[in-house]
């Protein structure tokens, strides 16, 4: 008798019956959406993933990786169980998208927004050069290099290959904008060797309108033609030549912008020395820095001291005095 019943009960559960079980404890996904998946099957241009819809889901080979991929075996594995990034809404045969690689890139993107607050430097190997500059990739995500922060003597086209230590300069995921600096990255670490206030020597490597570019172990710092000499100057080419060995005073270490701007001026010990007799300056240099930073230190402290003092008010009317 039990048997019976039972027997009934299964005749009347038809296909359709149990369908519409399906779809009412069917979940709904929606493009955007992470979701756990599993390694359904694995095809030469891509692979079946089950994430419990009602159809395998696929990820072409495409999007497995934001690197690049040959072979689907090179990222996924039968059976293993991972995240996917829902693509695409179903098709016409019910199936969904996946992505991994937009779920790499989002991670990608929020990593160096991280190292960027942090000012980190990191370092990547140039994969090509264009006119404008070098290109790298920075945790999967291509990056670039502007021609005017390579600090380096050698060719553009010689750094294909080369291991670069770089800094961030603009990251920009909505305009796809990932601008690095190697200069920034250069003087950074030269400037943590040096002080504001000491003489260096240099070589003159550049000669503009505005100032001189000076060489100082292989970062660059600008001689500004107002910080050349106390006397009018009209053009830097009047007292430098290209190759030339000089001696500057540090007077500003701009670690944010990668500047480092120097001063002959500060180290005359006559007004127009630069001019009339450079070697003069030269051999006077570190007696004028040391009373250059005398004379920065006594600054500071009249600051602080007027910083300090206690100020008067003259809203409130004085106390009068009580015999």
């Amino acid at each position: 008798m039990v048997n019976q019943e039972l027997k009934d009960t299964d005749i009347g559960f038809t296909h359709e019956d149990f369908a519409a079980l399906l779809d009412k404890y069917d979940y709904h996904f929606s493009p955007g959406d992470i979701v756990p998946g599993t390694v359904f099957s694995l095809e030469p241009r891509g692979a079946l993933i089950d994430i419990g819809a009602k159809t395998a889901a696929y990820i072409p080979i495409q999007e497995m990786s934001i690197n690049r991929v040959d072979n689907p075996e090179e990222v996924l594995q039968s059976n293993e169980t991972r995240e996917f990034f829902i693509l695409t809404d179903e098709n016409e045969d019910g199936q969904l998208t996946l992505s991994i690689r937009r779920i790499e890139y989002m991670r990608a993107w929020e990593r160096v927004r991280q190292l960027q607050q942090e000012d980190a430097t990191v370092r990547s190997g140039v994969f090509a050069t264009n006119r404008g500059g070098a290109l790298v990739r920075i945790e999967g995500l291509r990056g670039f290099i502007p021609g005017s922060h390579i600090s380096t003597r050698k060719p553009k086209e010689d750094l294909v290959g080369e291991d670069l230590p770089l800094k961030f300069l603009e990251v920009d995921e909505e305009r796809n904008r990932l601008v690095l600096s190697h200069r920034r990255a250069l003087v950074e670490r030269k400037m943590n060797g040096l002080q504001v206030g000491e003489v260096v020597i240099g070589a003159v490597r550049g000669l503009k309108p505005y100032g001189a570019f000076i060489d100082i172990g292989g970062v660059s710092g600008l001689l500004h033609i107002s910080e050349i000499s106390h006397d009018h100057i009209d053009t830097p080419h009047s007292v430098f030549n290209v190759n030339d060995e000089i001696k500057v005073m540090i007077i500003d270490l701009d670690a944010e912008r990668g500047r480092i701007s120097l001063s002959t001026k500060q180290l005359e010990p006559e007004p127009g020395d630069m001019v009339k007799n450079p070697q003069i300056v030269y051999e006077k240099a570190e007696e004028m820095a040391v009373k250059y930073r005398e004379q920065m230190m006594k600054k500071m402290e009249q600051q602080d001291e007027a910083s300090q003092e206690p100020e008067v008010s003259f809203d409130e009317e004085p106390a009068l005095a009580v015999e």
